[in-house]
């Protein structure tokens, strides 16, 4: 694997990308400066906490099909990440988490409500940077919210009428996680000058990959034996939150089922029964279906690649997709 987590992709495209990121994370604290100490201390929380940085590369990986010099890339890819960061802080209030990238949550080490304003804190900056990168990109921003907003939302409320609880689960996933990694590709493409097909090439790709990068979190909830998700395996079985392995199982109609079925329908606290339950998924075939999905999902990403020009940013995208895969296994 490469140093920027992306494999056999091109050295001098990595060395670039490198130092590209270097400045994202020097921009980043920059922008949440102000003249609060107590808000700078809990906006640079997350920050310092680290992450995949995923939404920034790609909005850096997506402006090599245009001019990767272009004023406002840097901006751009920040915004994408204090964006993400701001929907972490209200994600953690909602769901009453007490660890977020391996640090306390913010509203647990705070409060709610000191949670809640700096997300809010983090919102106000990305439009400040925003002004700056014009009215497509704030327009692109507003969109990108209302999806934001709309998936957690529906999260919320639970499926609707007409939708079984998978689909439900999908369209959530692609409003709360695809809708801000497709943006980020829009943004690096959009600022860089690329032409109009590649655009939207990219901006499809980032949908179906910001859907794959969820769903393989998912997988690897039960799979892994390590923290490659940020959170201990087998979390979502404590929080009682569906997923898409444990979505097969509510909707399947083996007998067989019916006692996991019930298991699975709420937060399992017995700490020895979160390993058993672990196990059974490991063997169960909704594993197997959860995996083909993911495959399924990332082959369509890699269909809108096929309208890039070939090049070190297109294999680099190719290699990208294939990651995400690979964690599942």
């Amino acid at each position: 694997m490469s140093r920027i987590g992306i494999p056999d992709i091109d050295l001098a495209l990595e060395t670039r990308l490198l130092a590209s990121m270097q400045e994202v994370e020097v921009f980043l604290r920059e922008a949440i400066e102000g003249k609060y100490p107590l808000v700078i201390e809990t906006s640079r929380h997350l920050i310092d906490a680290g992450g995949k940085r995923l939404r920034p590369l790609l909005t850096l990986l997506a402006s090599h099909f245009g001019n990767p010099e272009a004023d406002g890339l840097i901006e751009a890819a920040v915004v994408c990440e204090l964006t993400h960061l701001g929907t972490l802080y209200h994600d953690d209030v909602m769901d009453e988490a007490p660890l977020r990238r391996g640090v306390e949550s913010a509203n647990n080490r705070w409060d709610n409500s000191v949670a809640i304003l700096t997300g809010d804190y983090l919102f106000a900056k990305t439009s400040q940077l925003l002004a700056d990168l014009g009215p497509e990109a704030v327009r692109l921003q507003a969109l990108t919210f209302e999806r934001l907003v709309i998936g957690q939302i529906t999260e919320t409320q639970g499926s609707s009428q007409g939708k079984t609880q998978l689909e439900h689960y999908l369209n959530v996933v692609s409003d709360k996680t695809a809708s801000l990694i497709s943006a980020s590709a829009r943004y690096g493409a959009l600022i860089s000058g690329a032409e109009p097909i590649v655009i939207d090439a990219l901006t499809n790709f980032g949908e179906e990959i910001g859907v794959v990068f969820q769903l393989a979190d998912d997988i690897i909830d039960i799979v892994s034996d390590s923290h490659e998700s940020g959170k201990t395996p087998g979390t979502d079985l404590r929080e009682g939150v569906p997923t898409l392995v444990t979505l097969f199982i509510l909707e399947s109609e083996d007998p067989n089922d019916a006692k996991l079925k019930e298991l699975l329908c709420a937060p399992i606290t017995d700490e020895a029964v979160v390993q058993e339950t672990i196990l059974k998924l490991r063997s169960h075939i909704a594993l197997t279906k959860s995996r083909e999905l993911v495959a399924e999902r990332a082959k369509s990403a890699q269909m809108h690649l096929s309208l890039l020009p070939e090049g070190p940013a297109k294999a680099a995208l190719v290699g990208l997709s294939q990651a995400v895969i690979s964690r599942t296994s």
